[in-house]
């Protein structure tokens, strides 16, 4: 990869009329491109590896609030002489690197670069980090080329932008003398990739059903299903689309273990947030019910149960699921709201000597303190 000394490069690119942008058709040019790709109201620019600040400067003088970053003192120098030679111009600059630019994440409403990221050891890691210094909505500009073999394509940058970019607009320059100054025949554009909105965080509702014969609890041993097999867990599933928590909770026990659960039958147990070894979070919502309420339980899936058995309440066995031995553990103690978070490298399986995962989440009390 080319190595390129900014410092000594600092002079020619401020005389050449498309770095500097002294040629008065070319300022225009480049002020008006500028205009379609910056947010039409004022807004908070960083600009990376800024040169001598001509894209800065021009920024600024439409109102925007920039900071600008190069890594060579000396081009900071320069850029910072011009900014704050402009009349109104709202501008700071920085030494830094423009890979890792020494800015606050979130506080930018665009992120520019020209011609930087082709010369970055890591362009796809950079535009990665970039996109963290935006705000909600804000936008990547990106100036880039290739020329005699030598830059970044297009494609591969849109492809980079994909994860994490609602939208990617492309602009060919190479066609437009107007910005170089001349005409040219390689391949010059701009990319204006729009930050995809953040993702509202969705979790799987689950229920758990906590069968109560006086001290006792009704738990199935897994079998077959590919999580947890040979473990011990209380009957429970996923709630359903269009089901509430209590609708599932009779679905589930019905499906599970045979049992005609009525509304009235139930009573909330705990609430419960987990997540399981390297899984994703969950809500399981556990639900008591007293032996006898709608028949006695049969084992109506053998092919997920191996078996159902009754344990003491105040004695649980060791082989359970870790987060339902939680979920237990809370409720015998009075509990209502718990977090269980594994670690990744966590046991599916209760473990004495494990650390304890569970959180307990005080609960407000009804009447006067």
């Amino acid at each position: 990869m080319t190595t390129i000394d900014w410092d000594e490069a600092a002079d020619t690119f401020d005389e050449e009329p498309d770095h500097g942008l002294r040629d008065p058709g070319v300022r225009a040019a480049w002020a008006g491109r500028l205009a379609g790709w910056l947010p039409e109201t004022a807004g908070a620019v960083l600009d990376l590896g800024c040169g001598t600040g001509s894209l800065a400067l021009l920024a600024a003088e439409a109102g925007h609030r920039v900071t600008a970053v190069d890594r060579s003192p000396r081009m900071a120098a320069l850029a910072r002489a011009k900014l704050a030679a402009a009349a109104g111009a709202t501008a700071r600059v920085l030494v830094g690197d423009a890979a890792r630019p020494p800015v606050a994440a979130g506080a930018f409403d665009v992120v520019l670069a020209r011609h930087v990221l082709w010369a970055l050891p890591d362009p796809e890691a950079a535009l990665r980090h970039w996109a963290t210094l935006l705000r909600p909505g804000g936008r990547l500009v990106l100036v880039e080329g290739v020329w005699s073999g030598t830059g970044l394509p297009a494609a591969r940058l849109t492809a980079a932008l994909a994860p994490f970019t609602e939208r990617v607009h492309h602009e060919r320059l190479s066609a437009d003398p107007a910005l170089w100054g001349r005409p040219v025949d390689d391949e010059r554009y701009a990319l204006i990739a729009a930050l995809a909105p953040p993702r509202r965080h969705r979790e799987v509702v689950d229920v758990h059903l906590i069968l109560r014969r006086g001290d006792e609890v009704l738990l199935a041993r897994r079998s077959g299903t590919g999580y947890a097999d040979g473990l011990l867990n209380g009957p429970s599933g996923h709630v359903e689309s269009g089901e509430d928590v209590r609708t599932a909770m009779i679905r589930e026990a019905a499906e599970e273990i045979g049992l005609s659960l009525t509304p009235d039958d139930l009573r909330v147990a705990l609430v419960m947030q987990h997540r399981g070894p390297a899984g994703s979070p969950r809500i399981g919502w556990f639900f008591e019910a007293a032996y006898g309420a709608g028949g006695e339980p049969v084992n109506r899936e053998p092919h997920k149960c191996s078996g159902l058995s009754w344990h003491p309440l105040s004695a649980l066995p060791d082989d359970i699921v870790a987060y339902c031995r939680a979920g237990l553990d809370a409720y015998r103690a009075g509990e209502r709201f718990v977090i269980h978070w594994h670690e990744d490298d966590d046991p599916i399986a209760h473990t004495p000597d494990a650390p304890d995962r569970a959180v307990l989440l005080p609960a407000t009390r009804p009447g006067p303190e």
